[in-house]
């Protein structure tokens, strides 16, 4: 049984303030107390700094992590503007010019980790890697391809794909990754948008014990491209048969040759990442070269505390931006590990588990979803009873909130030393609104802080920020990092209807939060997934945090439908536990007393529903919102992308019992 800590009990105290020469971003804030009139008495002292003086902070950052620039800025922000925040105009650079400083001063050093359940165990020097980005860069040279081509990624987790992006980015080209779990339609309907000069791919590739081909997806794929070169790499069975109209990756790879770098404008485009595509065309969001160095050097060089002797372990795919913070790792000279399997195979704490892996590889840094870290502690999981982890420093949750107990448990059960950053940023700005850093204290089941430079807050519906109780996440002045467009999207049309419709000149991200007095925050789930019960607004993460703790339920989701009273039905399905014991008929009973006991009695649902999975995009998220609207008699086509969902086999029967329940048939609850 977990020792659950109560919401905002101190997990890991703050430095003193004689002890933030400990970090990096202590020593940071100490430089700038010396250089200017500034003194920071507390970290929100520095945030409010960061936020009030954007362009003296930016500047520092440049400054403190020698950025290369080929050609000199006229300002730092010369247009505050959004959408089209002009940042650094006049300057030249490149995003992988960074990092191959850093590959070059550690030639010798194992910079790329591979775990794979397909080849094994790979691992590459700074010299290995470098080489094989002149080999990819001769490719595209003979291609022709060069500074705003696209060149896609259809790849897993491996060393190559890592290659692929720097060798892109460095001429100036736009790289874009599609991991291959995705089918051909998902796949499509991102990389088609693209236009692409060049696509990599791999013939398939092993998940746990099963092979997974992928011919007809790269048949169907290559069909739709007619003008793109494709590129094989042979990955599941190496003596892979080459199709007519592919060229081998060996082929592609033939030639040695130097590495350059092509200097380009900070807001010159360097990889198109997708939003998830759950209730529409996947949006192209477009970063660029300047936002993602300048933003992750922040990131990861201050408040993940990243420095040349650490090794980052990020279990993600090419797919999210989680994989591209992963390869920024290497701008501080930090070693990444790249996994690509089946991390519950053959068993949750098996040799394929992210611990294993964690303490194989001596990673001081682990980034995982909160999703896993729920499971794992509601497992009685403990992981420092069975893996030898004395690197561990440092470990981010992302994807979705994490609770309290879940919060607690790695301080008692994995390290009681070690730094958590329990973070909430997006695909759209490659970073975190709301995190951690080394300066503050970390409490249970919340965020830490607001990063610097990042000008968040809770807002009401009058724009009024508040403090206590829930408001809409906005941003209210520009971040680098911020999209330069979407692709496709030339007047800007879908961008500021994403972003811009209910705050004017503030980025409203569409998360429902709560700022603490401790200067903390509470993701409590998409503002547009907020329960209105009978005029007060309940949040999705609340009946999460309750629900995921309890044994004999593996998951959950809660959807309310409204009527013209005001109440509505509110329908909360589950899925048990296969140990589970619990006769069906006693979960709606059992429920619903544990959530009016715990929360309150509006939280108690009307309807409680067993299913047989709860559906989820691969990134973790519940999809609240397309199962809603599938249950109200959309089509499944219409409201969801099945090529994002987890067990997509399952949408449809859920949909249909949780219907049923609305109507007053039974459903086993």
């Amino acid at each position: 049984m977990m020792n659950t800590p109560a919401p905002g009990h101190v997990l890991r105290p703050a430095p003193t303030k004689t002890e933030w020469h400990n970090s990096r971003l202590g020593r940071y804030l100490s430089k700038i107390e010396e250089r200017t009139d500034q003194h920071f008495d507390t970290y929100e002292d520095a945030w409010r700094w960061s936020t009030t003086d954007l362009q003296g902070f930016w500047e520092s950052i440049c400054d403190e992590f020698g950025v290369i620039a080929h050609t000199p800025h006229s300002a730092v922000l010369a247009d505050p503007t959004m959408p089209g925040a002009q940042w650094f105009p006049g300057t030249t650079l490149n995003y992988a010019e960074h990092i191959l400083r850093e590959l070059s001063a550690r030639p010798d050093r194992v910079m790329v980790l591979s775990r794979s359940q397909t080849t094994g165990n790979v691992e590459w020097t700074g010299a290995r890697l470098i080489a094989e980005i002149g080999r990819i860069q001769s490719g595209l040279r003979r291609l022709g391809i060069g500074r705003g081509d696209r060149v896609v990624g259809y790849l897993p987790n491996v060393p190559e794909a890592v290659a692929a992006y720097l060798a892109t980015s460095a001429v100036g080209a736009v790289w874009s990754g599609v991991p291959p779990e995705m089918g051909a339609s998902a796949a499509l309907q991102r990389i088609s948008q693209l236009d692409p000069s060049l696509v990599i791919s791999v013939d398939g590739y092993r998940w746990g014990d099963k092979n997974i081909g992928l011919e007809a997806d790269l048949m169907e794929i290559s069909a739709a491209l007619p003008d793109s070169t494709m590129v094989l790499l042979p990955y599941l069975d190496a003596d892979a048969t080459i199709p007519d109209n592919f060229i081998s990756y060996s082929e592609f790879t033939a030639e040695d040759g130097p590495v350059t770098t092509d200097p380009v404008p900070f807001g010159h485009p360097l990889v198109v990442l997708f939003s998830s595509g759950t209730t529409g065309r996947p949006k192209a969001i477009v970063h660029c070269h300047g936002g993602f160095l300048l933003e992750h050097y922040k990131m990861l060089g201050l408040h993940q505390d990243f420095t040349a002797d650490d090794i980052a372990f990020y279990y993600t795919t090419t797919g999210w931006v989680v994989w591209n913070l992963m390869v920024s790792s290497l701008l501080l000279g930090t070693a990444i590990v790249l996994v690509d399997g089946d991390p519950a195979w053959p068993a949750l704490d098996g040799p394929w588990s992210q611990w294993a892996i964690a303490a194989e590889t001596g990673a001081t840094f682990l980034g995982t979803g909160a999703a896993y870290l729920t499971r794992w502690a509601h497992s009685g999981l403990r992981p420092a009873d069975q893996w030898d982890l004395p690197n561990l420093r440092l470990i981010m949750s992302s994807g979705s909130a994490l609770a309290a107990d879940a919060s607690g448990w790695i301080y008692t059960a994995v390290n009681n030393d070690l730094l958590l950053l329990s973070s909430s940023g997006g695909t759209d700005v490659g970073t975190g609104f709301i995190g951690g850093c080394p300066l503050v204290a970390v409490y249970a089941g919340e965020m830490s802080c607001r990063p610097l430079g990042v000008d968040v807050d809770a807002l009401d519906p009058h724009g009024v920020p508040v403090q206590g109780v829930p408001g809409e996440l906005v941003v209210r002045q520009p971040m680098p990092s911020m999209p330069v467009f979407f692709w496709g999207d030339e007047d800007f049309a879908r961008y500021r209807a994403s972003y811009f419709d209910v705050y004017p000149n503030q980025w409203r991200h569409g998360d429902w939060l709560i700022h603490t007095e401790r200067d903390t925050w509470v993701i409590t789930g998409r503002s547009d997934a907020t329960l209105n019960r009978g005029g007060v607004r309940l949040g999705t993460a609340e009946f999460y945090a309750v629900l995921d703790s309890e044994p004999d339920i593996t998951d959950s989701i809660v959807l309310h439908f409204e009527d013209e009273a005001g109440m509505g039905a509110l329908v909360l399905a589950v899925e048990l536990a296969a140990t589970s014991a619990v006769e069906p008929e006693q979960v709606h009973h059992e429920v619903r007393r544990t959530l009016r006991t715990r929360l309150s009695p509006r939280h108690a649902p009307d309807h409680v529903v067993i299913v047989p999975s709860i559906p989820r995009n691969r990134t973790g998220k519940r999809l609240e919102l397309p199962l809603k609207r599938i249950v109200k008699g959309e089509s499944i086509s219409d409201a969801l992308d099945l090529g994002v969902v987890v067990s997509p086999e399952h949408v449809s029967e859920t949909a249909s019992l949780i219907r049923r329940a609305l109507n007053g048939a039974p459903t086993g609850a």
